[in-house]
């Protein structure tokens, strides 16, 4: 049988190197066959060489966990996608699920139940770390202002909140300073959101950036 090809991403080289030697010394019918350290870098690999699975940080810069989630769910629905986090609270849990992430790991975990979960999911199970294992998603709730944003203006509000100001933004995302003005504006009027403290308040509410 091939190896399950896997796709790992984490901010951090040393959680990464950490995870890929624990795949490498205890699992041989898995293959990591590419690492990220953000977002943009997953969904990059991922259009060269799809992977079987992919394991994704929460939070990480540039494009964070969830984000590089359903970008990849809506180019590929038949992604499988596990999520890594120091966090196991359940409104980011439930969130993840609702995308169609299929995996949750919390890290202080993950080491001893990363090969499990990756074969759990490839197989097409749901795995959650024990300590999350109760969680279900609960019917969506009304959407708020801010579930109308698309995934265009959530990751200039990360930006934003990580402190870049509109020229940077444009040349990380390769478009022009009008148009990140013109994304301002919109977030602006649907947020009802018009100071930038007020702004980095609600990206870490929403859970698009994290302390």
């Amino acid at each position: 049988m091939p190896a399950i090809k896997v796709i790992l991403a984490d901010d951090h080289r040393v959680v990464l190197e950490g995870i890929k030697a624990v795949l490498e010394q205890t699992a041989k019918d898995i293959r990591v066959v590419g690492t990220a350290l953000d977002g943009n870098q997953v969904l990059e690999l991922a259009r060269r060489a799809p992977a079987d699975v992919y394991v994704l940080d929460v939070a990480m810069p540039a494009l964070n966990g969830l984000e590089t989630a359903e970008r990849l769910l809506r180019e590929d629905p038949r992604a499988k996608i596990i999520m890594l986090s120091m966090y196991d609270d359940r409104p980011t849990v439930e969130k993840a699920l609702r995308l169609g992430v299929k995996g949750y790991l919390v890290k202080e975990s993950a080491t001893e139940e990363i090969a499990q979960a990756l074969r759990a999911v490839w197989r097409g199970e749901l795995f959650l770390s024990p300590s999350i294992a109760d969680f279900e998603p609960r019917a969506a709730p009304r959407r708020p202002a801010g579930e109308s944003l698309t995934s265009k203006e959530r990751e200039i509000i990360q930006l934003i909140a990580e402190g870049l100001g509109n020229k940077q933004i444009a040349r990380r995302l390769g478009i022009s300073d009008n148009t990140v003005h013109v994304h301002r504006h919109n977030i602006a009027l649907k947020l009802d959101i018009h100071k930038q403290t007020e702004l980095v308040r609600y990206a870490i509410k929403a859970g698009i950036v994290r302390l």
